[in-house]
């Protein structure tokens, strides 16, 4: 297999926290680097000019000279350091804002020569594709200023549609270089799920270019499209993104690329124990402060978390499958649900706040839903199917209901702790998305022995097994399709009324299969699809260029 010698990774998620694709990048960074070392370069955008990154370093040891020819060549300032991560990778940041200015210069010009139609663009398309643009222009610089040849094999790994103008530069001005492009989902496919149309069983009759147009996608998709094709390697992140692939970019990809993780985050032994006791009592003091009243000893803490996509992310079915819980007739313990996905929120609310620092002190208001105020109580999809599904949160009530509206990143105002110091002391988790192409949240959850349900819409699920499961098999899989959304939350609740009725020893048993079945997930398995991609790359570009 052919090896590449330079790696350039493109991402808007490079030193910018802002979904999955951080994690895909940051937590894959140390295995790669293990291999190839300094020659492993990301390049994300610089949107911290005006203030410090705290996940970027800047070193004006590394590749000295360099930043004065990008400036002197392109007009663009860059800045290199490390990201601060695991493996501590060298980062480009580049400043593409200065390309703003020829945007329908390039535009013109990608057109003639790809035929990506930007006319119609709008929003965050027109600082994606001048940052692409931006990249790859960095890339040639460093090619060119290190004196690199076809003798250096480089991969230029590009991520999503907003980095695809990269590629278009390269073919243009750095044919040499090898391009990856991997796609995390397709802008149709995502707006089609979005738009509450029916996108699985309809697939096979979808074209893409006609959805884009219905859907006002046009200029991402035609990007999309065209860089995967004319990239060297085309690879995405699960089976059932691929089908959509084949479908609305016709075009298969030639390598599926699943998402792995390292599990260096997870606490071991004694610290694991520890960490879990201090999550569940303040877990429990929080929903006990909340709600007015002290909870079962043997309350079954349930979670969901992730970006608020109320369809996509499976949040209804999730809410709906509570309400059937309650309906249970066996279900003999009390249910806290921790629904921790971020919201519009002013911040941590006075009141709560106050009655935790004061243990005397009681709550008077008719919200024990929110532990954080809400600008819109009216309009919030979560608080309106709490009202419509008749939650009250009495203590009479099976089911609890906890909002928490907060990005949970240790200083939210009233946990002050991580999503993962809080993760590690939930019994177990739910996410039955409906559209996810891969899906962290239920691979994070059993790396912390938490079990989980997920469906088998979700790329992560349909890894995991072929058929529903249940779960007691650590991750338990429910079917999900655009019209079976009652079958799911029956079949929810059915098996969290089962769970909750487990003897300790039966429970512990499944928490050790969910970690086992995590450990599966690591990038050192699946890492291999990656070299296989490079190898894909790297001989095609040697026969482009007739290289033998």
């Amino acid at each position: 297999m052919l090896k590449p010698e330079y790696i350039f990774e493109t991402s808007w998620e490079v030193c910018n926290m802002v979904g999955g694709i951080y994690t895909v990048l940051s937590t894959r960074a140390a295995t790669l680097k293990e291999v190839y070392g300094d020659k492993l370069i990301f390049i994300g955008p610089d949107i911290w000019i005006q203030k410090n990154n705290p996940l970027f370093v800047e070193d004006s040891r590394l590749f000295p000279g360099w930043k004065d020819a990008v400036q002197q060549q392109f007009q663009l300032n860059i800045r290199i350091g490390r990201w601060q991560i695991h493996g501590n990778p060298i980062a480009v940041l580049v400043d593409f804002m200065p390309l703003m200015l020829r945007k329908d210069e390039i535009y013109g010009h990608v057109w003639l020569q790809t035929g990506v139609n930007s006319l119609p663009a709008y929003g965050d398309y027109h600082e994606s594709s001048m940052f692409g643009y931006a990249a790859g222009m960095v890339i040639e610089s460093f090619y060119r200023f290190f004196g690199l040849s076809l003798k250096n094999d480089v991969i230029a790994h590009f991520h999503e549609w907003q980095t695809t103008f990269g590629i278009f530069y390269l073919k243009e001005h750095l044919p040499e270089a090898a391009t990856i492009f991997t796609t995390h989902a397709t802008t149709v496919g995502r707006s089609i799920a979005s738009n509450h149309k029916p996108l699985y069983d309809y697939l096979q009759e979808y074209n893409g270019d006609q959805m884009a147009a219905e859907l006002n996608v046009v200029s991402k998709h035609s990007a999309e499209k065209t860089a995967a094709h004319l990239s060297d390697c085309f690879t995405t992140v699960s089976d059932i993104t691929a089908a959509e692939c084949r479908q609305l970019l016709e075009i298969k990809p030639a390598v599926v690329t699943p998402n792995g993780f390292e599990d260096d985050f997870v606490p071991k032994a004694d610290t694991f124990i520890q960490k879990r006791q201090e999550a569940r009592t303040c877990l429990r003091k929080v929903a006990e402060t909340l709600l007015g009243y002290s909870l079962q000893e043997n309350a079954l803490f349930v979670g969901t978390a992730g970006r608020y996509e109320y369809k996509n992310k499976g949040i209804d079915v999730f809410i709906e499958s509570m309400r059937r819980l309650i309906e249970c007739p066996h279900l003999n313990r009390e249910i806290v649900v921790f629904i921790m996905v971020p919201a519009h929120v002013m911040g941590p609310r006075t009141d709560l706040l106050a009655a935790l620092n004061h243990p005397n002190l009681k709550l008077h208001s008719w919200n024990l839903f929110t532990t954080h105020e809400l600008y819109d109580y009216q309009n919030d999809h979560i608080m309106s199917a709490i009202r419509w599904f008749h939650f009250t949160n009495q203590s009479s009530q099976k089911v609890k209901m906890i909002f928490v509206p907060s990005y949970l990143n240790g200083s939210d105002g009233i946990f002050n702790k991580k999503y993962y110091d809080l993760l590690i002391g939930l019994d177990v988790t739910i996410f039955p998305s409906y559209y996810e192409p891969w899906g962290y949240t239920p691979l994070e959850s059993i790396a912390f022995s938490v079990p989980t349900i997920t469906s088998d819409l979700s790329g992560f699920g349909r890894w995991v097994a072929k058929q529903p499961q249940d779960i007691t098999e650590g991750v338990g899989v429910v079917h999900r399709s655009d019209y079976n959304q009652y079958d799911a939350t029956v079949k929810i609740a059915q098996m969290i009324c089962q769970f909750s009725s487990l003897e300790q020893s039966q429970v512990e048993n499944i928490r050790s299969i969910a970690a086992s079945i995590s450990l599966k997930a690591l990038w050192e398995n699946f890492i291999q699809y990656y070299y296989e991609a490079y190898n894909i790359a790297l001989t095609q570009k040697n026969l482009r260029l007739g290289k033998h």
